[in-house]
């Protein structure tokens, strides 16, 4: 028997009980549909927060306290360490430092109430965080020297706070309790980092110390330093490392700080989102499992109902490895078809998952790749194969006497 002559005969079976076949054929449809979608969310969402993340450039660095833990009382950063990190003699490769200091706080204005992300920021924070401003302006250093109590509205925080993202500025809006006027409302950016700015508030550093968020002394909960290029960022976080060592007074190996670059934030994002992918494709991947179940449970039945069948062709000539043939031939139709179906209905899936988030205003775009294509085909196929082999097998160990005396 030749593999055309099988997959007619093979064809021609299911055919005879279209309503088995296609109820068969719908896990395999579903566990390849839902696999391809799962594989393209997380594929969307490792772009999307990578993308995000590379937005605001590759050549920053991102210092915060406590390293090592052999430091139990960590010295805070400060205002002067963000000094001498700008230093062009002690750091030639940092080329901009924008300290900051953060909390959560209550913004209200009328009766709309948020509890977000605020930080104090000096003037060049929008430079280092490539942050465009939607109009307005952002905090300069008369602003710091006067502490004013002047805010930067994120473009989520405006539209929750206001319900609109234009002609808001000079409005009064009230940070715990205290009232605030709104010189600027920046562009939408998308998630990055530990959080979104575009659900933040930005105010002057110098206020925050005094009025809000109230830290002690100069001190900042964390500086932000721009290299000169991507390429020099590891020279960079080097000259950072020594300056802080020499004013910590700590040697290598027992840092009371740590230096984070967007490389490191990168791998941990991929990591995440890879792990993320995964699982989403394992549990996929059961429903798969569960369709070769049922592939295995219809050949058996196939079995059962042809025994005399395959008795009359065994006393015809009909091999052992003929009947194993066609009872694989149609395991692996019935799986194949279910593949090519799923493909369609993963990619719909896909696309129906994009236009939901699209429609939310979610920032995530699936991306079906043709290596999601390959692996759910392939193992479709092998699900085809290895559930519908034992069925075959015990058809093709039939003896023709037995069989055609089977009612």
């Amino acid at each position: 028997m030749n593999l055309f002559q099988a997959l007619l005969e093979a064809l021609d079976s299911l055919s005879s009980n279209k309503l088995r076949s296609g109820l068969t054929i719908l896990g395999i449809v579903i566990g390849v549909g839902a696999v391809i979608a799962m594989l393209a969310i997380g594929r969307g969402a490792e772009e999307t927060i990578t993308g995000s993340i590379n937005s605001i450039g590759t050549n920053l660095l991102f210092v915060f306290r406590g390293g090592s833990d052999e430091v139990r009382n960590p010295d805070p950063l400060t205002l002067s360490d963000a000094n001498a990190i700008n230093d062009p003699f002690s750091a030639p490769s940092v080329v901009n430092v924008a300290p900051f200091i953060s909390g959560d706080i209550e913004l209200t204005f009328a009766s709309e109430r948020a509890f977000i992300h605020g930080l104090g920021v000096t003037s060049n924070y929008d430079e280092i965080r490539n942050l465009k401003l939607a109009e307005g302006r952002f905090i300069d250093e008369a602003h710091l020297l006067g502490r004013s109590a002047v805010v930067v509205l994120g473009a989520d925080t405006v539209e929750t706070l206001f319900g609109r993202t234009v002609g808001v500025i000079g409005e009064t809006v009230r940070i715990d309790g205290q009232p605030f006027r709104v010189i600027g409302v920046a562009e939408p950016m998308g998630g990055s980092g530990f959080s979104n700015p575009d659900k933040q508030v930005y105010f002057p550093l110098t206020t925050g110390q005094i009025r809000l968020i109230r830290r002690r002394s100069d001190r900042v909960d964390a500086i932000i330093a721009q290299a000169i290029s991507a390429d020099a960022v590891g020279q960079a976080q080097e000259e950072i490392a020594s300056i802080l060592r020499i004013r910590h007074r700590t040697s290598i190996g027992v840092d009371d700080f740590t230096i984070f670059t967007q490389q490191d934030f990168l791998e941990t994002a991929r990591t995440i989102t890879n792990v993320f992918t995964i699982f989403l494709g394992g549990v996929a991947a059961i429903s798969l499992l569960v369709g070769g179940i049922g592939i295995m449970n219809i050949m058996f039945v196939s079995v059962t109902e042809r025994t005399r069948e395959i008795g009359l062709r065994k006393a015809i000539g009909a091999r052992n490895r003929d009947i194993l043939f066609q009872f694989l031939a149609e395991s692996s139709l019935l799986s194949m078809l279910g593949g090519v179906i799923g493909i369609i209905f993963g990619w719909g899936l896909s696309s129906l998952v994009g236009a939901i988030a699209s429609a939310s205003d979610v920032d995530l775009a699936p991306k079906v790749s043709l290596d999601a294509i390959i692996l759910a085909t392939v193992f479709s196929a092998a699900v085809g194969l290895f559930f519908g082999l034992y069925p075959a097998k015990r058809a093709s160990d039939l003896e023709p006497v037995e069989a055609l005396r089977y009612e």
